[in-house]
């Protein structure tokens, strides 16, 4: 997208913003239900962002979990946080600089545990089918084309199971594809919540655990979008998850999967 066409049209967009209505924390007789969002899968017990992690977030009962998606020189979609292959493969190198065969032939295990000697770097398309009919999927939208992004969503039959992350330029070329892909950008602030709701017309909104404010808050709920919230490292327990729930999150992302489920389920706010 051209940085003057989404310059003006946030100009536009924040014009029309006094008029926007906030409203209060929802009400119910009974408790909300919570999406539990694996980060990167169960990646404590197992290697990130590889097949087996994603597995036992299925088999913890998370309802998504997230995965990072980068694009490797010769155009293949493959699930890598880092820019490199350093930290997690016996590898070295810039993922966009090597082939999928060379990302192919790495160890993404053996640096975690022996235990997962041999586990390779998974493709997009792999972990699609892994999720098909168990799990939503967390798409963050690290380094690929929109267009190639949804044709391997479409490919999958994934359309209504997934929700991509990734900054405004790209997620505003997705929308632009495929208006009907959930699409979720970082909502730090009232204001950019509601230029994000205006512009895009989002139905989920991210905030990580120093961003989740009063007015974000409202504005998400005013226009109907679901919160996802990040509670990870030392924001990540039930004292936490209580709070974010209290204030209105609807999923939560969490590097403690089967736990935050086994909270949920002890208080009746498990999706199942």
């Amino acid at each position: 997208m051209n940085k003057a066409i989404l310059t003006l049209l946030i100009g536009t967009t924040f014009a029309s913003l006094c008029g926007f209505a906030q409203a209060g924390p929802a009400t119910g007789s009974s408790p909300r239900k919570i999406m539990v969002i694996a980060h990167r899968g169960e990646h404590l017990k197992h290697p990130e962002n590889t097949l087996p992690a994603f597995q036992a977030a299925v088999d913890a009962g998370a309802d998504y979990f997230e995965l990072d998606v980068r694009t490797t020189s010769d155009g293949k979609l493959v699930l890598m946080h880092d820019s490199t292959v350093d930290r997690t493969t016996n590898g070295t190198g810039a993922v966009h600089d090597m082939t999928f065969d060379q990302i192919r032939a790495l160890d993404a295990g053996s640096k975690f545990s022996p235990a997962f000697a041999g586990t390779k770097v998974p493709t997009l398309d792999e972990a699609f089918d892994l999720a098909h009919g168990k799990i939503n999927v967390y798409v963050d939208t690290k380094h690929a084309d929109a267009q190639q992004l949804i044709d391997t969503i479409e490919r999958h039959d994934m359309q209504d199971h997934v929700v991509i992350y990734g900054n405004p330029f790209f997620l505003y070329d997705v929308h632009k594809i495929n208006p009907a892909l959930k699409i979720m950008p970082e909502a730090g602030s009232p204001e950019t919540c509601k230029f994000f709701v205006r512009a895009l017309q989002l139905k989920v909104l991210a905030f990580d655990a120093g961003d989740f404010k009063d007015g974000a808050i409202d504005c998400a709920k005013q226009a109907g979008a679901q919160i996802f919230v990040d509670r990870l490292g030392d924001a990540d327990n039930p004292e936490t998850w209580q709070k974010a729930i209290d204030e209105g999150a609807n999923g939560i992302q969490t590097n403690l999967p089967a736990e935050l489920v086994t909270y949920l389920r002890a208080h009746n706010m498990a999706t199942h």
